[in-house]
């Protein structure tokens, strides 16, 4: 009776070590998305450089396009950010930002210092579209099929090897 009330704790502190250290080999960036293959959440948000004007989910059907999730507070966004004005100039599809949690004023800010990739960005100052997107954190970038489906998902900043051997060729073929 001694040696269980001893082995079960450590029983159980093993297992906990299992789980951490399995853990802890696992690629955050390879979080798997419940939202690939299913339709994009809905949104209706308005513009942070036009608020008067709005841009719902449905008016971008049709077409293939990329979601950008950032913020002018996110470091990391800061280091893909040159990378999303240089693929812009490719026009291989429309890129949409989604200004996450942030202050009108500071997105258009980063976006007049920065430069502009974007052929619209939103304003989710809540976070709400963010969480219906299944946003851990910013930058995550999204590609929308022309039906309104979700087909990749990036966490993290995107970076050259992702956009050519990833971003590219799955628009090609969407595209195509």
């Amino acid at each position: 009776m001694k040696y269980l009330k001893f082995l079960l704790p450590m029983g159980i502190f093993l297992v906990l070590v299992l789980f951490l250290g399995a853990g802890l080999h696992l690629d955050p960036k390879e979080v798997p998305s419940p939202l690939i293959g299913k339709p994009a959440p809905a949104f209706a948000l308005m513009r942070l450089d036009q608020p008067e004007q709005k841009i719902a989910r449905d008016d971008l059907l049709g077409q293939v396009w990329m979601l950008n999730v950032w913020a002018s507070w996110c470091v990391a966004c800061r280091e893909e950010h040159p990378l999303l004005v240089e693929f812009s100039k490719a026009k291989l599809l429309p890129i949409y930002g989604l200004n996450y949690k942030d202050q009108r004023s500071a997105g258009l800010k980063w976006l007049a210092d920065f430069g502009n990739p974007y052929t619209a960005s939103l304003s989710d100052l809540d976070g709400r579209v963010g969480i219906d997107y299944g946003v851990y954190g910013v930058p995550e970038t999204f590609i929308i099929d022309r039906q309104g489906v979700v087909r990749f998902k990036h966490i993290g900043p995107v970076t050259p090897e992702v956009i050519r051997t990833q971003i590219e060729p799955l628009v090609r073929k969407l595209n195509g």
